[in-house]
């Protein structure tokens, strides 16, 4: 029986990715920042739910460990948790924007880090990143976000040469707009109201999302894309989730800078 140790899966993508994984007979290491909110989790067959902050290595290394001993291998590492930072740059002091990449990129690499070893010995694995749409599209007010979104793809296809040789493979899935909490207490917007010159470019930020939100998939999408990615046998490095990724993502690719980016200018003044 093959096991997948999930970070952020209290809710949202990674709660759907487990309970897909463990539906499908998998071994499910259902990690969070908080174990009580999994308790739901933590009663079903093959679910060990345990506390891993991907800001604490220590969390890390022991949550790793913890899965292993319970498990005997973990097969799969999905790179889920993280959060989104918007808002003018100004407006964030150095702590929130070293908080904003140490979740989305360090403790990413640190997991990954974590689990390496493990999956080199055994000359076998997948590691599965969460990237976004906004790995490969910016929006208005969002440095932050998408700076470390825009490294894990970078870092995830740097992996993908890396590992290979090692019989690790390594996964990038890019959702578009979901139906999470990611507009909650994954979402941390900061703006000064002394930032008063960056006002009409937030009510702008806020028009594009109301617009592209307006039919995000349930987080169940990204789960069987998630499966689709683990279970691919080629080569493919990157899983779009959502209908929306799709258009998004092959509009960015077939227009140059200005064409793009001009028309998400009109949709944020339309």
């Amino acid at each position: 029986m093959k096991t997948i140790l999930i970070t952020g899966a209290s809710s949202g993508i990674g709660k759907a990715t487990a309970l897909r994984f463990q539906s499908d007979g998998w071994n499910v290491i259902a990690t969070m920042r908080d174990p009580a909110a999994g308790s739901d989790l933590a009663a079903l067959d093959n679910v060990h739910v345990t506390r891993l902050d991907v800001t604490d290595t220590g969390a890390i290394t022991a949550a790793v460990a913890e899965g292993i001993a319970r498990f005997g291998r973990i097969d799969v590492l999905l790179n889920n948790a993280g959060y989104g930072a918007y808002g003018a740059l100004e407006a964030f002091s150095t702590e929130r924007i070293r908080r904003q990449f140490d979740t989305n990129v360090i403790g990413l690499l640190e997991t990954t880090k974590a689990v390496l070893p493990h999956m080199r010995a055994n000359r076998s694995g997948t590691i599965v990143n969460i990237s976004s749409i906004g790995g490969q599209i910016t929006f208005p007010l969002g440095t932050l976000y998408h700076g470390t979104k825009f490294a894990v793809e970078g870092l995830s296809e740097a992996l993908h040469y890396e590992l290979e040789p090692l019989g690790i493979r390594v996964r990038i899935v890019e959702p578009g707009m979901i139906k999470t909490d990611f507009g909650g207490r994954s979402f941390d917007f900061a703006m000064d109201e002394t930032l008063s010159d960056y006002g009409q470019t937030a009510e702008a930020m806020g028009r594009l999302f109301g617009k592209l939100a307006s039919d995000p998939s349930a987080p169940e999408v990204v789960a069987d894309v998630i499966w689709q990615a683990v279970n691919e046998t080629g080569d493919r490095l990157r899983f779009r989730a959502g209908a929306d990724a799709e258009v998004l993502l092959d509009d960015r690719k077939a227009e140059d800078d200005e064409s793009f980016i001009g028309r998400i200018k009109d949709l944020m003044g339309s």
